[in-house]
C-alpha cells in the first residue's frame, strides 16, 4: 500500500515508461514476434526474461548476437522504431488516472522525470500524443543510456538533471529489474501493477518499498 505522506518527503518522481505509465509491453511482444518471424526465426519462449531491463541499445546487441543477425544496430533499432511508432501514437494510452497523478506532483512542487529502457523517438512520440510532455523535465532513454536496468545508471542520470539527489527521489516501476535499479541508486521505489508482469507480483511486492495496483491510490 502506498503511503501519501511520503509525497512530502521526497523533491522528484520518477517514471518508467513501458508498463509503468502505460500498458504496453504485450507491444513489444507481438514486435519480437513479428521481427524475428520475418527472418524466418522462432521466438525463444524465455526471450523476455532475457532481455528484461536491458536498454534499446542492449536489446539490439542482445538480438545482433544471439540470432546473427546481419544488420547494424542503427537499422536493427530503427526498424523497431519504425514497426512500434504507429502503435505508440494510435494504440497505445496512458494509465488510468496518470494525468491527475501529474497534476498533483505539479501543485506540490514536487519535480518529473522518466527512465526508460524505450527509445527516444517513442518516448517523446507518446508523451505528445497523449499531451503530458509538459510534466517531465528530464527524460533519459535506451537510446543514449548504455547501461539497462538493473544498473542504476538511467536513474541517477535523471536525478542529476533534476537537480535532485537519489535519496530524495520516488521511482515508480512495473518490473523487478527496474525496481532493484532504483534502490541501487539510493531511491524509494513504489511497484506498479500490470497485466504483463503479474506472475511477478509477489517478487515486485518484496522488492519495492510501497506497491500500487491502480493510480488511484496515490491520489
Amino acid at each position: 500500500m502506498f503511503d501519501k505522506t511520503k509525497l512530502d518527503d521526497i523533491d522528484a518522481v520518477i517514471f518508467d515508461l513501458d508498463g509503468t505509465l502505460v500498458d504496453s509491453m504485450g507491444i513489444w511482444h507481438e514486435i519480437d514476434i513479428e521481427y524475428l518471424g520475418e527472418r524466418g526465426i522462432d521466438m525463444p519462449h524465455d526471450l523476455q526474461q532475457s532481455i528484461e531491463g536491458m536498454s534499446f541499445y542492449e536489446t539490439a546487441v542482445y538480438f545482433k548476437e544471439t540470432f546473427k543477425l546481419t544488420d547494424t544496430l542503427e537499422v536493427i533499432m530503427n526498424t523497431w522504431n519504425q514497426m512500434a511508432l504507429d502503435k505508440y501514437k494510435t494504440v497505445l494510452t496512458l494509465k488510468e488516472n496518470v494525468k491527475d497523478f501529474l497534476q498533483i506532483l505539479v501543485e506540490k512542487g514536487i519535480k518529473i522525470g522518466i527512465a526508460t529502457s524505450n527509445s527516444r523517438i517513442l518516448t517523446e512520440s507518446f508523451l505528445e500524443v497523449n499531451d503530458v510532455s509538459q510534466y517531465f523535465s528530464a527524460i533519459a532513454t535506451g537510446t543514449e543510456i548504455k547501461k539497462g536496468k538493473p544498473e542504476p545508471d538511467v536513474y541517477l542520470w535523471v536525478a542529476d538533471k533534476l537537480g535532485v539527489m537519489p535519496e530524495r527521489c520516488l521511482v515508480f516501476e512495473d518490473l523487478p529489474f527496474g525496481i532493484i535499479a532504483g534502490k541501487r541508486a539510493g531511491m524509494a521505489t513504489c511497484a506498479v501493477e500490470d497485466t504483463y508482469s503479474a506472475e511477478l507480483r509477489d517478487e515486485k511486492i518484496r522488492l519495492a518499498d510501497y506497491y500500487i495496483t491502480s493510480y488511484k491510490e496515490v491520489i
